[in-house]
């Protein structure tokens, strides 16, 4: 049971990650959703060596599992604008860099 305990807490931990995550997506700090989701990831990979759950905690799980993959939606429903931004912003750079390259490919040369 000890055990069973100690991967409910993992997955609290993992679950607060994602609610912080969520807060910093919700408040534009897209640096600090980053930043979290290194600590996000090293959290769900220490989940891999431990034992499964026993009936009692799996509700539990199921609680929080649902409450990471709502907030999962959640920051990827505000990060979509902020992704759409940033192509719309690399292709106008790229077309702005064809443009200059056509220009200075064509003017003459001054000695």
């Amino acid at each position: 049971m000890a055990e069973s305990s100690s991967i409910v807490h993992h997955y609290q931990q993992i679950a607060e990650i994602s609610g912080q995550m969520l807060k910093m997506a919700q408040a534009n700090d897209w640096d600090a959703v980053v930043a979290l989701s290194q600590q996000y990831f090293a959290a769900v990979e220490s989940l891999r060596p431990l034992q499964p759950l026993d009936t009692d905690d799996r509700l539990v799980r199921k609680s929080l599992l649902s409450k990471i993959l709502n907030d999962d939606a959640r920051i990827r429903n505000l990060a979509a604008p902020e992704m759409a931004r940033l192509g719309a912003l690399l292709g106008a750079m790229k077309r702005h860099q064809n443009v200059l390259e056509a220009y200075c490919n064509n003017t003459p040369e001054r000695h």
